[in-house]
């Protein structure tokens, strides 16, 4: 079951994935190119979050949520 704060960040994750991913990384040209479904065989809980990111400095990046 996933626990109050996982079910938050999701919704934050969901509303502006920009600005909480460049919060996370501390870089403010970083850009999310999508969501990525949970419905991988190994991701471990269906609440994780995989998020496809780009970066100028480093190039399309993936970023889990757990």
């Amino acid at each position: 079951m996933a626990k109050k704060a996982d079910l938050g960040s999701k919704r934050l994750i969901s509303l502006a994935p920009d600005n909480w991913v460049q919060w996370v990384r501390q870089n403010p040209e970083i850009r999310v190119k999508e969501i990525v479904s949970g419905e991988f065989q190994w991701i471990e809980r269906k609440s994780d979050v995989i998020l496809q990111v780009f970066s100028p400095q480093v190039g399309v990046l993936y970023l889990s949520k757990i």
